[in-house]
């Protein structure tokens, strides 16, 4: 499996949204970061497996919670996740990202 990567900015974007469903109901965020580590592992496991979303990007969409992880493969040796991106919000604000 690959090694994965974060965006600096990521770490905020994790860290917001599991405030946010913590304040809805205890222990959805703890939901919602279990659902991000199954869905990186699968990422590492077979990354070239979900869409493209331009030429150098690929977006692995959550099944639980309205989110999606968009990441690229640097010479099929490392991941980078660009961003954990709400569906409905701001489209495209991660493309200055790299």
């Amino acid at each position: 499996m690959l090694p994965v990567s974060f965006h600096p900015e990521v770490k905020t974007e994790i860290k917001n949204s599991f405030d946010w469903y913590q304040e809805q109901s205890l222990g959805l965020g703890y939901e919602f970061s279990q659902e991000l580590k199954e869905s990186i592992n699968s990422i590492r496991s077979l990354p070239s497996s979900w869409a493209k979303v331009g030429q150098s990007h690929r977006r692995f969409v959550l099944s639980r919670f309205p989110y999606s992880i968009v990441y690229k493969i640097i010479k099929d040796k490392e991941i980078i996740v660009v961003a954990i991106m709400h569906n409905h919000r701001k489209p495209g604000y991660w493309h200055e990202r790299g």
